[in-house]
């Protein structure tokens, strides 16, 4: 008997959801459920990294989400729906990978280096925003 394959994929709650999250995700994300084991996650402590001046913002759009997801044709029947805070061992592995990457393999991270650029309006000299690929891991 061969096992499904695994999706792990996840969403920054930092606003309300928009056409690009449904075309560029979510439809592929209802899809999917029904071929593979799929993880759908709603990242609130990514988007702490570069919305961390509003964590109530942030909190307020999670509940909204899940929602939407469920309104799009997510089922918790077929996939796992979860929020990454909820999981408090991603926080311990977050806290051990932390502390044996080397900053210049975080810097090196081509998403670190565009977002530096897409977010130039905001204040991004952080640990949490500096770790942030160590977060995804």
């Amino acid at each position: 008997m061969t096992e499904k394959k695994r999706i792990l994929s996840g969403m920054r709650p930092t606003g309300p959801l928009h056409l690009g999250n449904l075309l560029g995700a979510l439809t592929n994300w209802v899809e999917m459920q029904t071929s593979y084991d799929c993880f759908f996650f709603i990242a609130d402590w990514h988007a702490l990294t570069s919305d961390y001046e509003k964590p109530d913002h942030i909190k307020g759009f999670i509940r909204e989400m899940m929602i939407d997801w469920l309104s799009v044709g997510l089922s918790p029947e077929k996939s796992t729906l979860f929020v990454q805070s909820r999981v408090k061992e991603h926080a311990e592995l977050y806290l051990l990978l932390a502390m044996i990457t080397p900053v210049p393999w975080l810097e090196r991270n081509p998403t670190y280096k565009d977002q530096i650029v897409q977010l130039s309006n905001k204040d991004l000299s952080t640990f949490g925003f500096l770790g942030y690929p160590v977060l995804q891991a």
